[in-house]
Protein backbone atom coordinates (compact mmCIF):
# COMPACT_ATOMS: atom_id res chain seq x y z
CA UNK A 1 0.00 0.00 0.00
CA UNK A 2 1.51 3.43 -1.30
CA UNK A 3 1.60 6.13 1.19
CA UNK A 4 1.19 9.82 0.21
CA UNK A 5 3.10 12.75 1.82
CA UNK A 6 3.45 15.85 0.97
CA UNK A 7 7.21 17.32 1.96
CA UNK A 8 8.98 20.69 1.67
CA UNK A 9 12.75 20.95 0.06
CA UNK A 10 15.08 23.76 0.79
CA UNK A 11 16.28 25.14 -2.75
CA UNK A 12 19.57 26.54 -0.73
CA UNK A 13 20.61 23.52 1.12
CA UNK A 14 18.76 20.74 0.57
CA UNK A 15 16.89 20.46 4.23
CA UNK A 16 13.76 18.04 4.48
CA UNK A 17 10.85 18.84 6.50
CA UNK A 18 6.94 18.14 6.39
CA UNK A 19 5.10 21.05 6.85
CA UNK A 20 6.29 24.46 5.58
CA UNK A 21 8.57 27.03 6.89
CA UNK A 22 9.17 30.36 5.75
CA UNK A 23 12.33 30.56 7.08
CA UNK A 24 14.86 27.39 6.24
CA UNK A 25 15.98 26.02 9.60
CA UNK A 26 19.14 24.59 8.27
CA UNK A 27 20.75 27.35 6.48
CA UNK A 28 18.24 30.41 7.32
CA UNK A 29 17.10 31.43 3.91
CA UNK A 30 13.49 32.91 3.64
CA UNK A 31 10.94 31.29 0.82
CA UNK A 32 13.12 28.80 -0.18
CA UNK A 33 11.31 25.72 -0.17
CA UNK A 34 10.13 24.26 -2.17
CA UNK A 35 6.93 21.32 -2.33
CA UNK A 36 7.16 17.39 -3.18
CA UNK A 37 4.78 15.47 -3.01
CA UNK A 38 6.46 11.99 -2.19
CA UNK A 39 4.94 8.52 -2.34
CA UNK A 40 6.64 5.64 -0.09
CA UNK A 41 5.92 1.97 -0.23
CA UNK A 42 5.41 0.18 2.76
CA UNK A 43 7.93 -2.99 3.15
CA UNK A 44 6.54 -6.11 3.73
CA UNK A 45 10.01 -7.54 4.81
CA UNK A 46 13.52 -7.77 4.27
CA UNK A 47 15.38 -8.86 0.95
CA UNK A 48 17.54 -11.17 -0.11
CA UNK A 49 20.90 -9.36 -1.38
CA UNK A 50 21.93 -9.69 -4.93
CA UNK A 51 25.32 -9.75 -4.31
CA UNK A 52 27.69 -10.17 -0.91
CA UNK A 53 30.73 -7.94 0.73
CA UNK A 54 33.71 -8.78 -0.63
CA UNK A 55 37.24 -8.41 0.88
CA UNK A 56 38.84 -5.15 -0.50
CA UNK A 57 41.78 -7.37 -1.21
CA UNK A 58 40.01 -9.80 -3.37
CA UNK A 59 37.94 -6.88 -5.59
CA UNK A 60 39.87 -6.48 -9.04
CA UNK A 61 41.31 -3.08 -9.63
CA UNK A 62 39.89 -1.48 -12.44
CA UNK A 63 42.42 0.67 -14.43
CA UNK A 64 40.43 2.73 -17.55
CA UNK A 65 42.27 4.49 -19.61
CA UNK A 66 41.03 8.00 -19.84
CA UNK A 67 39.40 9.86 -22.66
CA UNK A 68 41.65 12.93 -23.30
CA UNK A 69 39.98 16.52 -24.64
CA UNK A 70 42.12 17.91 -26.45
CA UNK A 71 41.94 21.00 -24.26
CA UNK A 72 45.22 20.95 -21.70
CA UNK A 73 44.00 23.12 -19.11
CA UNK A 74 40.83 20.84 -18.88
CA UNK A 75 42.06 17.56 -18.35
CA UNK A 76 44.08 19.29 -16.25
CA UNK A 77 41.38 19.73 -13.53
CA UNK A 78 40.13 16.47 -14.74
CA UNK A 79 42.92 14.94 -13.40
CA UNK A 80 44.33 13.74 -16.56
CA UNK A 81 41.29 13.72 -18.66
CA UNK A 82 37.50 12.22 -18.58
CA UNK A 83 36.97 8.57 -16.54
CA UNK A 84 34.34 6.56 -18.72
CA UNK A 85 31.29 6.63 -16.48
CA UNK A 86 32.10 9.71 -14.77
CA UNK A 87 29.33 12.18 -14.14
CA UNK A 88 30.58 16.07 -13.83
CA UNK A 89 28.95 18.89 -13.26
CA UNK A 90 29.78 22.19 -14.82
CA UNK A 91 28.98 25.72 -13.13
CA UNK A 92 29.52 29.64 -13.24
CA UNK A 93 27.75 32.45 -14.06
CA UNK A 94 25.88 33.12 -17.13
CA UNK A 95 28.07 34.61 -19.98
CA UNK A 96 31.21 32.60 -18.31
CA UNK A 97 31.98 30.24 -20.89
CA UNK A 98 30.67 27.33 -19.54
CA UNK A 99 28.78 26.44 -23.12
CA UNK A 100 31.94 27.42 -24.49
CA UNK A 101 34.34 24.93 -22.93
CA UNK A 102 31.39 22.21 -23.27
CA UNK A 103 30.95 22.56 -27.25
CA UNK A 104 35.18 22.75 -27.95
CA UNK A 105 35.69 19.64 -25.74
CA UNK A 106 32.74 17.69 -27.47
CA UNK A 107 33.99 18.59 -31.25
CA UNK A 108 37.44 17.20 -29.78
CA UNK A 109 36.41 13.91 -28.55
CA UNK A 110 34.15 13.70 -31.36
CA UNK A 111 36.95 13.71 -33.98
CA UNK A 112 39.40 11.65 -32.05
CA UNK A 113 36.97 8.76 -30.03
CA UNK A 114 33.67 8.61 -31.95
CA UNK A 115 30.09 10.06 -31.55
CA UNK A 116 29.28 12.56 -29.16
CA UNK A 117 26.09 14.10 -28.37
CA UNK A 118 25.46 17.48 -27.26
CA UNK A 119 21.19 18.00 -26.00
CA UNK A 120 20.36 21.71 -25.28
CA UNK A 121 16.91 22.85 -23.85
CA UNK A 122 17.64 26.10 -24.07
CA UNK A 123 18.64 27.14 -27.72
CA UNK A 124 17.75 25.74 -31.14
CA UNK A 125 20.13 22.97 -32.95
CA UNK A 126 20.82 26.17 -35.41
CA UNK A 127 21.80 28.45 -32.84
CA UNK A 128 24.43 25.09 -32.05
CA UNK A 129 25.55 25.21 -35.12
CA UNK A 130 26.32 28.86 -35.57
CA UNK A 131 28.04 29.10 -32.15
CA UNK A 132 30.40 25.80 -33.26
CA UNK A 133 31.09 27.16 -36.76
CA UNK A 134 32.21 31.00 -34.88
CA UNK A 135 34.46 28.43 -32.30
CA UNK A 136 35.55 26.07 -35.18
CA UNK A 137 34.06 23.31 -33.40
CA UNK A 138 32.13 21.64 -36.33
CA UNK A 139 32.76 17.81 -36.50
CA UNK A 140 30.77 15.10 -38.56
CA UNK A 141 30.08 13.05 -35.48
CA UNK A 142 29.44 15.85 -33.12
CA UNK A 143 25.38 15.11 -33.00
CA UNK A 144 23.27 17.95 -31.48
CA UNK A 145 19.78 17.77 -30.54
CA UNK A 146 17.14 20.40 -28.78
CA UNK A 147 15.27 18.02 -26.11
CA UNK A 148 13.60 19.12 -22.81
CA UNK A 149 12.18 15.84 -21.66
CA UNK A 150 14.67 13.22 -20.23
CA UNK A 151 12.80 9.98 -21.12
CA UNK A 152 13.49 11.18 -25.39
CA UNK A 153 17.34 11.77 -23.71
CA UNK A 154 17.69 9.03 -22.76
CA UNK A 155 16.50 7.02 -26.00
CA UNK A 156 19.26 9.24 -27.98
CA UNK A 157 21.94 7.93 -25.67
CA UNK A 158 21.01 4.16 -26.20
CA UNK A 159 20.65 4.64 -30.14
CA UNK A 160 23.18 6.82 -30.68
CA UNK A 161 25.85 5.04 -28.14
CA UNK A 162 28.04 8.09 -27.89
CA UNK A 163 31.20 8.59 -26.39
CA UNK A 164 30.41 11.55 -24.59
CA UNK A 165 27.42 13.17 -23.73
CA UNK A 166 26.61 17.25 -23.05
CA UNK A 167 23.52 18.30 -21.21
CA UNK A 168 22.96 22.13 -21.44
CA UNK A 169 21.57 22.85 -18.82
CA UNK A 170 20.02 20.97 -16.32
CA UNK A 171 17.92 23.23 -14.87
CA UNK A 172 15.78 22.96 -18.15
CA UNK A 173 15.42 18.81 -18.25
CA UNK A 174 12.01 17.47 -16.46
CA UNK A 175 10.90 14.00 -16.58
CA UNK A 176 7.60 13.74 -17.55
CA UNK A 177 6.04 11.06 -14.47
CA UNK A 178 6.99 13.86 -12.19
CA UNK A 179 4.40 16.45 -11.43
CA UNK A 180 6.54 19.51 -10.51
CA UNK A 181 7.96 22.20 -12.81
CA UNK A 182 11.58 21.93 -14.53
CA UNK A 183 14.16 23.46 -12.29
CA UNK A 184 12.67 22.33 -9.43
CA UNK A 185 14.50 20.61 -6.71
CA UNK A 186 12.67 17.38 -7.48
CA UNK A 187 13.41 17.12 -11.05
CA UNK A 188 16.83 18.60 -11.26
CA UNK A 189 17.55 15.78 -8.53
CA UNK A 190 15.44 12.60 -9.80
CA UNK A 191 17.23 13.63 -13.49
CA UNK A 192 20.84 13.93 -12.35
CA UNK A 193 19.96 10.61 -10.64
CA UNK A 194 18.79 8.65 -14.12
CA UNK A 195 21.44 10.39 -16.06
CA UNK A 196 24.19 8.73 -13.28
CA UNK A 197 22.65 5.65 -13.84
CA UNK A 198 22.90 5.85 -17.24
CA UNK A 199 26.82 6.99 -16.96
CA UNK A 200 27.45 4.00 -14.43
CA UNK A 201 25.58 1.22 -16.81
CA UNK A 202 26.53 2.41 -19.87
CA UNK A 203 30.29 3.43 -19.04
CA UNK A 204 29.81 6.88 -20.85
CA UNK A 205 30.90 10.27 -19.20
CA UNK A 206 28.18 12.86 -19.07
CA UNK A 207 28.84 16.38 -18.14
CA UNK A 208 25.93 18.68 -17.14
CA UNK A 209 25.69 21.93 -17.34
CA UNK A 210 23.96 23.92 -13.72
CA UNK A 211 23.71 27.29 -13.51
CA UNK A 212 24.24 29.30 -10.21
CA UNK A 213 21.94 31.39 -7.75
CA UNK A 214 22.92 35.24 -6.85
CA UNK A 215 25.31 33.94 -4.17
CA UNK A 216 27.32 31.96 -6.75
CA UNK A 217 26.32 28.57 -5.65
CA UNK A 218 24.90 25.78 -7.85
CA UNK A 219 21.33 26.50 -8.34
CA UNK A 220 18.61 23.61 -7.32
CA UNK A 221 19.70 21.63 -4.38
CA UNK A 222 23.19 21.46 -3.39
CA UNK A 223 22.23 17.79 -3.19
CA UNK A 224 23.69 17.61 -6.95
CA UNK A 225 27.18 18.21 -5.60
CA UNK A 226 26.88 15.00 -4.05
CA UNK A 227 25.50 13.22 -6.80
CA UNK A 228 27.97 13.62 -9.32
CA UNK A 229 31.57 12.68 -9.69
CA UNK A 230 33.37 15.60 -9.89
CA UNK A 231 32.18 19.49 -10.04
CA UNK A 232 33.96 22.13 -11.89
CA UNK A 233 33.34 25.71 -11.43
CA UNK A 234 34.18 28.92 -13.53
CA UNK A 235 35.45 31.73 -12.30
CA UNK A 236 35.88 35.28 -13.26
CA UNK A 237 34.77 38.48 -14.31
CA UNK A 238 32.68 38.90 -17.85
CA UNK A 239 34.20 42.06 -18.55
CA UNK A 240 37.66 40.31 -18.26
CA UNK A 241 39.04 38.19 -20.13
CA UNK A 242 40.70 35.37 -18.27
CA UNK A 243 38.54 32.58 -16.66
CA UNK A 244 39.82 29.84 -14.34
CA UNK A 245 38.37 26.72 -14.02
CA UNK A 246 38.74 25.15 -10.57
CA UNK A 247 37.70 21.67 -9.38
CA UNK A 248 35.83 22.05 -6.01
CA UNK A 249 34.93 18.35 -6.22
CA UNK A 250 36.87 15.62 -8.31
CA UNK A 251 36.82 11.49 -7.34
CA UNK A 252 39.00 10.43 -9.70
CA UNK A 253 42.25 13.98 -9.19
CA UNK A 254 43.10 16.32 -7.00
CA UNK A 255 40.90 19.16 -6.06
CA UNK A 256 43.88 22.14 -6.43
CA UNK A 257 44.70 22.06 -9.68
CA UNK A 258 43.15 24.82 -12.05
CA UNK A 259 43.03 25.58 -15.55
CA UNK A 260 43.51 28.90 -16.73
CA UNK A 261 41.80 30.42 -20.13
CA UNK A 262 40.71 33.34 -22.13
CA UNK A 263 38.08 34.24 -24.16
CA UNK A 264 38.43 35.56 -26.99
CA UNK A 265 36.41 35.19 -30.46
CA UNK A 266 37.59 31.57 -31.41
CA UNK A 267 36.23 30.51 -27.54
CA UNK A 268 38.83 29.84 -25.07
CA UNK A 269 42.18 29.54 -25.50
CA UNK A 270 44.28 28.17 -22.90
CA UNK A 271 47.17 30.11 -20.99
CA UNK A 272 50.04 27.35 -20.90
CA UNK A 273 52.08 30.34 -18.53
CA UNK A 274 49.58 32.12 -16.02
CA UNK A 275 52.47 33.73 -14.55
CA UNK A 276 53.29 35.50 -17.32
CA UNK A 277 49.82 36.61 -17.84
CA UNK A 278 49.26 37.97 -14.38
CA UNK A 279 52.54 40.01 -13.96
CA UNK A 280 51.73 41.48 -17.44
CA UNK A 281 50.39 44.48 -16.84
CA UNK A 282 52.38 44.90 -13.19
CA UNK A 283 53.28 48.49 -12.31
CA UNK A 284 56.97 49.05 -11.66
CA UNK A 285 57.96 51.81 -8.79
CA UNK A 286 54.72 52.07 -6.73
CA UNK A 287 54.08 50.95 -3.12
CA UNK A 288 51.53 48.54 -1.75
CA UNK A 289 52.43 46.09 -4.79
CA UNK A 290 54.43 43.00 -3.99
CA UNK A 291 54.72 39.19 -5.74
CA UNK A 292 53.77 36.41 -4.27
CA UNK A 293 54.12 32.40 -5.85
CA UNK A 294 51.19 30.16 -5.16
CA UNK A 295 50.84 27.02 -5.44
CA UNK A 296 47.53 25.62 -7.40
CA UNK A 297 47.57 22.00 -7.27
CA UNK A 298 51.20 20.79 -8.84
CA UNK A 299 51.75 24.23 -10.97
CA UNK A 300 53.15 27.24 -8.84
CA UNK A 301 51.65 30.74 -10.32
CA UNK A 302 52.87 34.20 -9.95
CA UNK A 303 50.51 36.55 -8.27
CA UNK A 304 50.57 40.41 -7.67
CA UNK A 305 49.30 41.67 -4.83
CA UNK A 306 48.09 45.23 -4.35
CA UNK A 307 47.56 47.03 -1.20
CA UNK A 308 46.06 50.38 -0.77
CA UNK A 309 45.80 51.65 2.91
CA UNK A 310 44.34 55.61 3.17
CA UNK A 311 43.14 57.62 6.19
CA UNK A 312 39.23 56.64 7.13
CA UNK A 313 36.90 59.81 6.40
CA UNK A 314 34.62 57.64 9.23
CA UNK A 315 34.13 56.21 12.39
CA UNK A 316 34.68 52.41 10.85
CA UNK A 317 37.57 52.15 9.01
CA UNK A 318 36.60 50.08 5.78
CA UNK A 319 37.98 46.95 5.07
CA UNK A 320 37.64 45.41 1.41
CA UNK A 321 39.40 42.09 0.10
CA UNK A 322 39.47 40.42 -3.69
CA UNK A 323 40.70 37.11 -4.25
CA UNK A 324 42.18 37.32 -0.67
CA UNK A 325 40.35 35.91 2.61
CA UNK A 326 38.96 38.88 4.25
CA UNK A 327 39.43 36.88 7.71
CA UNK A 328 43.05 36.37 6.97
CA UNK A 329 43.28 39.77 6.26
CA UNK A 330 41.42 41.18 9.62
CA UNK A 331 44.13 38.80 11.73
CA UNK A 332 47.76 40.15 9.50
CA UNK A 333 46.28 43.85 10.19
CA UNK A 334 45.87 42.30 14.02
CA UNK A 335 49.31 41.25 14.47
CA UNK A 336 50.70 43.95 12.27
CA UNK A 337 48.64 46.17 15.25
CA UNK A 338 50.15 44.62 18.09
CA UNK A 339 53.37 42.88 16.93
CA UNK A 340 54.95 45.49 14.73
CA UNK A 341 53.72 48.43 15.80
CA UNK A 342 52.07 49.55 12.60
CA UNK A 343 48.60 51.86 13.53
CA UNK A 344 46.34 50.21 11.24
CA UNK A 345 42.93 50.99 13.04
CA UNK A 346 42.07 54.42 11.66
CA UNK A 347 43.25 53.40 7.91
CA UNK A 348 40.71 52.17 5.43
CA UNK A 349 42.24 48.83 3.72
CA UNK A 350 41.60 47.38 0.82
CA UNK A 351 43.80 44.35 -0.51
CA UNK A 352 43.39 42.98 -4.59
CA UNK A 353 45.06 39.78 -5.96
CA UNK A 354 45.32 41.00 -9.37
CA UNK A 355 43.89 38.93 -12.44
CA UNK A 356 41.29 37.38 -10.96
CA UNK A 357 42.73 34.40 -8.82
CA UNK A 358 41.81 33.29 -5.61
CA UNK A 359 44.39 32.80 -3.20
CA UNK A 360 43.47 30.60 -0.12
CA UNK A 361 47.15 29.29 1.05
CA UNK A 362 48.63 30.65 3.93
CA UNK A 363 52.01 30.93 2.26
CA UNK A 364 50.59 34.37 0.79
CA UNK A 365 50.49 36.17 4.38
CA UNK A 366 54.07 38.09 4.58
CA UNK A 367 53.34 38.93 0.85
CA UNK A 368 50.05 40.55 2.24
CA UNK A 369 51.68 42.25 5.11
CA UNK A 370 54.68 43.59 3.14
CA UNK A 371 51.82 44.97 0.89
CA UNK A 372 49.93 46.47 3.59
CA UNK A 373 53.76 47.75 5.43
CA UNK A 374 54.60 49.36 1.66
CA UNK A 375 51.14 51.26 1.09
CA UNK A 376 51.15 52.35 4.75
CA UNK A 377 55.01 53.68 4.74
CA UNK A 378 54.58 54.53 0.81
CA UNK A 379 57.68 52.56 0.58
CA UNK A 380 57.89 50.87 -3.06
CA UNK A 381 59.14 46.83 -2.91
CA UNK A 382 62.10 46.16 -5.34
CA UNK A 383 60.42 45.02 -8.39
CA UNK A 384 62.96 41.93 -8.64
CA UNK A 385 61.68 40.86 -5.28
CA UNK A 386 59.13 37.89 -4.46
CA UNK A 387 57.94 37.55 -0.52
CA UNK A 388 56.73 34.25 0.99
CA UNK A 389 55.37 33.08 4.46
CA UNK A 390 53.03 32.18 6.54
CA UNK A 391 52.57 34.48 9.66
CA UNK A 392 51.99 33.32 13.27
CA UNK A 393 50.02 35.59 16.01
CA UNK A 394 53.00 36.02 17.69
CA UNK A 395 54.68 37.98 14.88
CA UNK A 396 56.91 34.88 13.51
CA UNK A 397 57.19 33.68 9.99
CA UNK A 398 56.92 29.96 9.33
CA UNK A 399 57.66 27.78 6.84
CA UNK A 400 55.76 27.01 3.94
CA UNK A 401 55.54 23.82 1.59
CA UNK A 402 57.22 23.48 -1.54
CA UNK A 403 59.42 26.78 -1.00
CA UNK A 404 62.16 25.54 -3.97
CA UNK A 405 59.37 25.42 -6.64
CA UNK A 406 58.04 28.69 -6.28
CA UNK A 407 61.52 30.03 -6.28
CA UNK A 408 62.16 28.04 -9.77
CA UNK A 409 59.03 29.52 -10.79
CA UNK A 410 60.20 33.20 -10.32
CA UNK A 411 63.42 32.49 -11.51
CA UNK A 412 61.77 31.48 -14.92
CA UNK A 413 60.43 35.38 -14.82
CA UNK A 414 63.55 37.52 -14.28
CA UNK A 415 63.00 37.40 -10.39
CA UNK A 416 66.08 36.98 -8.27
CA UNK A 417 65.32 38.31 -4.56
CA UNK A 418 63.21 36.31 -2.32
CA UNK A 419 62.57 36.65 1.16
CA UNK A 420 61.47 33.55 2.56
CA UNK A 421 61.17 31.90 6.14
CA UNK A 422 64.15 30.75 7.58
CA UNK A 423 63.17 27.37 8.20
CA UNK A 424 63.45 26.99 4.31
CA UNK A 425 66.93 28.40 3.84
CA UNK A 426 68.13 25.13 3.82
CA UNK A 427 66.28 22.86 1.07
CA UNK A 428 66.70 26.08 -1.09
CA UNK A 429 70.48 26.98 -0.96
CA UNK A 430 71.51 25.19 -3.84
CA UNK A 431 69.46 27.05 -6.45
CA UNK A 432 72.26 29.39 -8.35
CA UNK A 433 71.79 32.74 -9.54
CA UNK A 434 69.39 34.05 -6.69
CA UNK A 435 69.79 36.28 -3.82
CA UNK A 436 67.58 34.49 -0.74
CA UNK A 437 66.89 35.81 2.66
CA UNK A 438 65.62 34.21 5.42
CA UNK A 439 63.83 35.87 8.01
CA UNK A 440 62.28 34.86 11.58
CA UNK A 441 59.82 37.99 11.95
CA UNK A 442 57.50 39.83 10.69
CA UNK A 443 60.11 43.07 11.75
CA UNK A 444 62.95 41.13 9.77
CA UNK A 445 60.75 40.93 6.42
CA UNK A 446 60.03 44.51 6.63
CA UNK A 447 63.49 45.82 6.61
CA UNK A 448 64.66 43.48 3.80
CA UNK A 449 61.43 43.88 1.58
CA UNK A 450 61.62 47.60 2.01
CA UNK A 451 65.11 49.02 3.56
CA UNK A 452 63.95 50.64 6.66
CA UNK A 453 63.09 49.86 10.21
CA UNK A 454 59.46 49.84 10.65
Amino acid sequence: MAKIRTRFICTECGHEEFKWYGRCPGCGTWNSFSEEINTKKTKSGLKQPVSQPLSITKVSDISEERVITGIAELDRVLGGGIVPGSLVLIGGDPGIGKSTIAIQAASVVAKERGITLYVTAEESVRQIKMRAARLGAVAEKLFVAAETSLEQILIYIQSLSPKLVIIDSIQTIFREEIPSAPGSVVQVRECTYSLMQEAKTRNVPVFIVGHVTKEGSIAGPRVLEHIVDAVLYFEGERNHSFRILRAVKNRFGSTNEIGVFEMGDQGLAEVTNPSQIFLAERPTGVSGSVVIAGIEGTRPVLVEIQALVSASSFGNPRRMTSGVDYNRLNLILAVLEKRVGLHLGSQDTYVNAAGGVKLDEPAVDLGIAVALASSFRDIPVEPSTIVLGEIGLTGEVRAISQAAKRIHEGTKLGFCNFVIPVANCTQCKDIPGVNIVGVKTVNEAFETALGVKI
